[in-house]
């Protein structure tokens, strides 16, 4: 495993990070705790320390289930949630989204994840009006200050260009990270948001870097997906060919030889010198190890880019 610093925050994080929200039983599988702990047991041996979870990933069901297989060793672990939606049933979300209601979500968060603090509280996904509240910003600046929450951080949507005047106010909102959607089919973060957070030094969390899925490489032209898949569920026939076959280029034109499409999906995030740590989901401890494996490919790319 490699590792860098997440901007001002000075946290140093892996660069291979687990995302979460297939443990909040949403897309087609409920997980036992059992199940969990063994992926965690795979990360832990590993090297990964990043964990990106969310309020509203089932009703703190997936922080419920990372508090309980990280308890015991929770100071090796770069804990990074969110905060401003309510689960309400699956894929249903209100937005809770006062100061108060912030309070309220960071003490559920607290509980649920079995700690006295989070690494990394943030914004999930706010609306300009929302996101420039005095009084939100207040209250985490109390969290701050009580020891409750180390760093704040925005997860912004996909939609980077409606985020723009939020990443430039990060300094002086207290936000040392960026989430964003940033993968080998979609670059929409390169032009505006990645040189804000440059300049700013603000770390950058890259999701969905295997655009998900299609980036693994093991779909051709034609799959169906099934609508317990973001890619059935989201994305329109016409959507899934273009990727589909775009992927099939990609993987033709540029994949190295040798290299697994996935792992080469993965490096291709972390080339990019805004970018921190890339968080790709898993369900199973394979996936686990085969996510990190692609460290191996960043470590090339960081000495050596024309490699890959």
């Amino acid at each position: 495993m490699r590792y860098r610093r997440l901007g001002r925050s000075g946290l140093e994080v892996s660069v291979i990070g687990m995302g979460t929200w297939q443990f909040g039983g949403e897309w087609g599988k409920d997980f036992t705790q059992g199940e969990v702990d063994a992926m965690f047991d795979c990360a832990r041996e590993v090297g990964i320390t990043l964990i990106d979870t969310a309020e509203c990933y089932g009703d703190h069901t997936s922080e419920a289930f990372i508090g309980a297989a990280i308890e015991r060793d929770r100071d090796r672990w770069v804990l990074a949630t969110k905060f401003g939606h309510k689960f309400n049933a699956p894929f249903d979300r209100s937005e809770p989204r006062s100061a108060a209601d912030v309070r309220s979500q960071l003490e559920a968060s607290l509980r649920a994840l079995r700690t006295d603090y989070i690494d990394l509280y943030q914004y999930h996904s706010w609306r300009a009006e929302e996101f420039f509240s005095d009084d939100v910003r207040a209250e985490l600046g109390k969290a701050v200050d009580e020891g409750k929450v180390r760093h704040i951080g925005n997860s912004i949507t996909g939609k980077t260009e409606t985020h723009l005047d939020q990443v430039r106010a990060s300094t002086d909102y207290n936000v040392t990270a960026i989430q964003c959607v940033y993968n080998r089919l979609d670059k929409r973060p390169e032009p505006d948001i990645f040189p804000s957070c440059i300049e700013q030094d603000v770390g950058v969390l890259a999701r969905v870097p295997l655009a998900s899925g299609y980036l693994s490489g093991k779909y051709k032209p034609g799959h169906r997906f099934g609508d317990n898949e973001v890619r059935g569920k989201w994305h329109d026939p016409e959507d899934q060919r273009q990727k589909l076959e775009a992927v099939q280029k990609i993987m033709a034109d540029e994949l190295p030889a040798g290299v697994d499409m996935a792992h080469w999906a993965l490096a291709w995030c972390l080339l990019h010198p805004a970018v921190t740590c890339v968080i790709p989901g898993c369900k199973n401890i394979d996936q686990v190890s085969s996510n990190a494996a692609a460290a191996d490919l960043a470590m090339v790319a960081d000495d050596h880019p024309q490699a890959v």
